[in-house]
C-alpha cells in the first residue's frame, strides 16, 4: 500500500485530508510511459489522485489527427471527478506522460468520503472552479493570441503555477514531445519547433535535456503582449 507523506496527503487545490481515513479506501495503480488510464467513452467509476509522474488529458480526433492536449497534471492534483459526480462516460482520455503512480478511489466510497471529510470535498469544489478558469483562459488564448503568443502564454501560466512568485530562472520538467507540445497550444509541429529556436535564440528559454528554463518569465510575458 502507498504510504501517504504524513501528517496528511496535501491536494495541490485544497487543504489536508485525514490520512488515516483516507488510507483504506486509496489503491495505488502504476502506469508505464505513454500507457493510457481510461479512454473517452469507459465509465467512470474512479478518482485518481497524482501520487508521482504526470498525465495528459487529451481529447481524441475521430479523423487521425493529433489529439488536443486539454490537460497537463502533475504530483498532488486528480482527474476523473467529473465522470465519477454526474455518472456520465469519460469525457476524455488520460496518458501518463512518464512512469506515473495514481491513487485510486472507487466510485463505491467516493460518496461517504466526500460527505465525512470536509477538506476533501474543499479541494475537489477547488479544483472544479480552477478548471473552468483554466479552460476559459485556454478557450481566450486560441480566440485572440497567434500562435507565438499561444506558446509564450501557455508557457508563462505553467511557471506561474508551478513556481508562484519566482520571476527568474524558472526550471519546468518537460517531458513532452514537439508534437505534444503543439497540441497544447493548437499548433503545428514544425511551426512550434520554430518558434521555440527562435525563443532560445533570443534568450527567452533554454532547452536543458527534459527541462526547460525561462530566465525571465516577465520578459518573456512582455515580449508578446497578450
Amino acid at each position: 500500500m502507498f504510504q501517504l507523506p504524513a501528517p496528511s496527503y496535501q491536494l495541490r487545490t485544497g487543504g489536508p485530508v485525514d490520512r488515516h481515513s483516507c488510507l483504506a479506501c486509496l489503491r495505488l495503480r502504476r502506469y508505464r510511459k505513454d500507457e493510457t488510464i481510461f479512454h473517452q467513452g469507459d465509465p467512470g467509476d474512479a478518482l485518481f489522485v497524482l501520487a508521482s509522474g504526470s498525465v495528459k488529458v487529451v481529447l481524441p480526433s475521430d479523423e487521425g489527427a493529433e489529439p488536443a492536449i486539454v490537460a497537463i497534471l502533475g504530483r498532488g492534483e486528480f482527474f476523473g471527478e467529473l465522470a465519477l459526480l454526474d455518472g456520465a462516460p469519460h469525457s476524455a482520455t488520460a496518458i501518463a506522460l512518464e512512469p506515473t503512480q495514481t491513487l485510486v478511489l472507487r466510485r463505491e466510497t467516493f460518496d461517504e468520503l466526500i460527505e465525512t471529510q470536509p477538506a476533501l470535498r474543499r479541494a475537489l469544489f477547488a479544483a472544479l472552479a480552477a478548471e473552468l478558469r483554466r479552460l476559459t483562459s485556454h478557450v481566450e488564448d486560441l480566440y485572440f493570441l497567434d500562435l507565438p503568443g499561444r506558446l509564450a502564454s501557455s508557457l508563462v501560466r505553467r511557471a506561474r503555477q508551478e513556481h508562484p512568485g519566482r520571476p527568474t530562472d524558472v526550471r519546468l520538467d518537460w517531458p513532452f514531445t514537439q508534437s505534444e507540445l503543439a497540441a497544447m497550444v493548437g499548433g503545428a509541429r514544425q511551426s512550434v519547433n520554430r518558434l521555440l529556436v527562435d525563443m532560445s535564440s533570443r534568450g527567452l528559454i533554454r532547452i536543458e535535456g527534459e527541462v526547460l528554463v525561462i530566465p525571465d518569465v516577465e520578459r518573456l510575458a512582455r515580449t508578446f503582449e497578450w
